[in-house]
């Protein structure tokens, strides 16, 4: 006798699977990972593809020697170590992004129980990680072997920059974070196949201009928030990191939140911290706030504990 197995609510169903999500945000990081490449030149190559191999390979290795299922054709360790090497200096040994892909697949991934059980960004966390522990390289940002400050570090001495170059991303930087052309490309790839909504985007980058013009010491300069916004890595952490289904909020307002306090940090970060960027930081730690996030935006049941009419209902 066949048996029917009912599932409790809902019981909706999706074709979209996690290496369907995986392989989308790959395919948006694309252009800027293809611009950063160009733009650099080889080395940038090497650290791409030597940090996306590591990563892959990590996760394989550790996955075989505790005997848990393969997951690697998930894409998510491939697309982890590719934020890694968009968040790596042109020029940085590319043995130093390896081992942040080590550190982001086994530290922050794999010993809290892989994908999904994560409490942080490993891609971040990695960079986190590598910024402390290997400082110089990381603020090393050489451009036709000429070391140059970013447009951040120029902003926060008092300076100003070419908002266009750093639109279009022909300055310093991170390989993948200077273009906000590409990574604009890349966002709108994501929204269209749906697999990213601008709820957190849109909200953190409000809250950011808005803290920057009270607190960012320019009065109502809108071409030093447009230096602020396309400098760094804002628009590539606001699309692509801070949208991970598994460090953020689930819930609508949750999101909304989660985007006020990201913007929040940031400004905080950038505008009185020591060091000229803070969204790598910002995330982080609003990544830890996510639990309490949900636990008071999550949405009240209709019913005997719930609400009705804006009132408690009777026990």
């Amino acid at each position: 006798m066949e048996l029917l197995h009912v599932s409790s609510s809902p019981h909706a169903r999706s074709r979209t699977t996690t290496a369907v999500l995986m392989r989308d945000v790959l395919i948006a990081l694309l252009p800027a990972t293809v611009f950063g490449i160009v733009y650099f030149g080889l080395n940038s190559l090497l650290v791409v593809v030597a940090t996306v191999a590591t990563a892959v390979l990590t996760e394989y290795i550790y996955e075989k020697a505790m005997k848990l299922p393969v997951t690697t054709s998930d894409f998510s360790a491939a697309v982890t170590g590719l934020l890694i090497a968009l968040n790596m200096p042109p020029e940085i040994p590319f043995w130093i992004p390896m081992l942040g892909a080590v550190f982001a697949i086994i530290f922050v991934k794999m010993l809290f129980g892989g994908l999904g059980q994560n409490f942080m960004n490993p891609a971040l966390a990695a960079r986190c990680f590598l910024m402390i522990s290997f400082a110089g390289y990381m603020t090393r940002f050489p451009v036709d072997a000429v070391t140059g400050a970013t447009p951040l570090a120029v902003l926060k001495d008092g300076g100003s920059v070419d908002v266009l170059a750093s639109f279009l991303g022909t300055i310093p930087g991170t390989i993948g974070e200077t273009s906000v052309l590409m990574l604009l490309i890349g966002a709108a790839y994501l929204l269209v196949r749906g697999v990213i909504s601008l709820r957190i985007p849109l909200s953190y980058l409000l809250t950011f201009a808005v803290f920057v013009l009270i607190f960012g010491g320019r009065g109502f300069d809108l071409t030093y928030l447009a230096a602020q916004i396309c400098s760094g890595g804002l628009i590539l952490g606001a699309f692509f990191m801070a949208t991970d289904y598994v460090t953020s909020p689930i819930t609508q307002k949750g999101q909304i939140v989660f985007g006020i306090a990201l913007g929040i940090m940031t400004g905080l970060f950038r505008l009185y911290g020591n060091s000229a960027e803070g969204v790598s930081f910002a995330i982080i730690f609003c990544n830890l706030l996510v639990p309490l996030i949900e636990k008071v935006t999550l949405p009240v049941a209709f019913g005997k504990e719930g609400k009705k009419h804006g009132k408690r209902a009777e026990k």
